[in-house]
């Protein structure tokens, strides 16, 4: 169990597939009424999320779904961002992860979580990951929408990586 879900959240499970270590997000132990109001919903919604950034270095793969209720992520191991890797990051880490924002973005998705610890990782290899697009939108790159929503939603990303700046860069 990596994150016991609260009573509208997944349960985060690490488990181990035929060949490698996986993550499980599964909303089958939430009550009834989140399982058929908010579970199928949210799970539905991140999948998207994962099958657009599927090419992106940053973001980890979706394997599949074992259920309505369930999606499988490839594991990313890493270290949740914080005050006490600041000058310890490989350099160059914020342009990665600027870029790999910037690159979610042209596709036509927004985090809208960014700010939260847990959803930006330190990899094992030293690169930015992003995890965690349960509150993210995605827009169809070009459309109507995204010309006049996608803009004022990336601020919110925007400014999460202003954020994370200040907390992790060298301090100059």
């Amino acid at each position: 169990m990596l994150n016991r879900g609260g009573w509208g959240n997944p349960d985060v499970l690490l488990a181990r597939d035929a060949e490698r270590l996986v993550v499980v997000k599964d909303f089958g132990p939430r009550s009834g009424l989140v399982r058929w109001l908010l579970g199928r919903w949210i799970t539905g919604r991140e999948m998207r999320a994962y099958r657009v950034l599927s090419e992106l270095a940053a973001v980890p793969r979706l394997l599949g779904r074992l259920d309505a209720l369930a999606l499988v992520l490839e594991y990313r191991p890493g270290v949740l961002l914080s005050r006490s890797l600041r000058g310890s990051l490989l350099p160059g880490f914020m342009d990665e992860l600027r870029d790999a924002v910037g690159a979610m973005h042209a596709r036509g998705v927004v985090h809208l979580d960014l700010r939260h610890r847990s959803n930006v990782l330190a990899g094992e290899d030293g690169h930015p990951v992003l995890i965690d697009f349960a509150s993210a939108l995605c827009f169809r790159p070009g459309g109507l929408a995204a010309r006049l929503l996608l803009p004022w939603f990336a601020r919110i990303d925007r400014g999460a990586l202003h954020k994370w700046a200040q907390r992790i860069e060298p301090r100059s």
